[in-house]
């Protein structure tokens, strides 16, 4: 959507003002907003388009700099944008084209209300444009509200991105687990685990390190900067091992990922398919493997069968059975432990008084309560 998005403004004819951008693109995460604006840049800068990031977790007063200043395009998570927006420092009256990137998380119940009420302050003339993997029936809100005789285009079938990748299952003990997740991310190739929580991410990238295995973790309760820094180092191969929360499935690329794992099974079929498509990218195969135990069966059988595959099941006892080296090929590597650095945890946000710029007088805490992490 970038492309087009900068065609049109190009030729609009119309002049960036100062807290008043000409587009507005939402995202559900800060390292997807953080990733279009880093395919945005050369675009922006052959076209002498201004642009920033707006999102939680980082001061604001550079953000509210550059909105005084003047921006073309806004790349925002949906609650720090609310905050400029009550604040006066962001005017979205002038705003020519909006985009809501992973339309259908976008639409999901704690994000709707921002993103209406964003969305309520842009023109009703203005072009919009929803894009995800999956639209589906929680997409129809907006549609219906902002949307004037809409038009779908699909660049795929819904079943085709399984295709490209070889989908397996095994069957573990809760006891073999840890030891076969270890033994596939020691394997050659760049890997992304999926755990269901922030402590289930965090206890298993402890785990892959103390076995000497270069893991770093994502997800909502690190810093900005350790989120930043840890998907940094996956990107640059420093660290082979991704350990997520779905937080990394929405939209996140990252080259040449050859193997996902769901060491927690996900809870629908939409989150499989978002999760699993961090491999098999832009042509390329990729595998992808999911770990059960006895209760998950049953549920595990309904998941992958909603989502359109058929996978090879596998009963796997222990790291020597064949399946896992027919899986990950090639020699683990197994180093010294490794002792990870401090990671700074994302901290509650001093309480704020109501003042005359209008902010809200709520604490961190009641704002993480109310709005999803973005």
């Amino acid at each position: 959507f970038l492309l087009p998005l900068v065609a049109r403004l190009a030729t609009s004819g119309t002049r960036r003002a100062p807290k008043r951008p000409r587009a507005l693109i939402l995202a559900p995460t800060r390292e997807l907003v953080t990733q279009i604006e880093a395919s945005l840049t050369p675009l922006a800068a052959a076209t002498g388009l201004r642009s920033i990031n707006i999102f939680g977790g980082v001061g604001p007063n550079p953000q509210i700099a550059a909105l005084k200043q003047g921006v073309d395009i806004v790349i925002a998570c949906p609650g720090r944008l609310e905050d400029h927006v009550k604040s006066g420092h962001a005017d979205l009256s002038s705003v020519e084209i909006t985009v809501l990137d992973e339309a259908d998380h976008m639409a999901d119940l704690g994000f709707l209300p921002g993103v209406k009420r964003l969305l309520d302050r842009t023109p009703k003339n203005c072009q919009r444009l929803l894009f995800s993997a999956t639209l589906d029936a929680g997409v129809d809100v907006l549609v219906d509200r902002y949307l004037h005789d809409p038009v779908v285009h699909s660049v795929d079938s819904a079943q085709s991105p399984v295709a490209a990748m070889v989908h397996h299952v095994l069957h573990v003990d809760n006891s073999t687990r840890i030891s076969v997740v270890a033994d596939l991310a020691a394997a050659p190739g760049r890997t992304i685990v999926f755990a269901r929580t922030k402590y289930g991410a965090k206890n298993l990238t402890r785990q892959l390190n103390s076995r000497g295995i270069a893991a770093v973790e994502l997800h909502g309760n690190l810093s900005q900067n350790a989120r930043t820094r840890n998907l940094t180092a996956f990107s640059d191969g420093s660290a082979g091992v991704l350990v997520a929360t779905d937080i990394a499935a929405r939209g996140i690329h990252v080259d040449d990922v050859s193997l996902v794992v769901h060491a927690d099974p996900p809870v629908e079929h939409k989150a499989y398919l978002h999760r699993s498509g961090r491999t098999a990218r832009a042509g390329n195969e990729g595998t992808v493997v999911t770990l059960m135990h006895d209760a998950q069966v049953s549920d595990v059988r309904s998941l992958t069968r909603k989502a359109g595959v058929k996978p090879t099941i596998t009963r796997v006892n222990g790291t020597d059975h064949p399946v896992l080296r027919e899986i990950a090929p090639g020699d683990r590597v197994f180093g010294d432990p490794i002792r990870p650095e401090p990671v700074a945890q994302a901290a509650p946000a001093p309480r704020r008084q109501g003042n005359k710029s209008g902010q809200p007088g709520k604490s961190g805490q009641q704002q993480r309560r109310n709005r999803p992490s973005g």
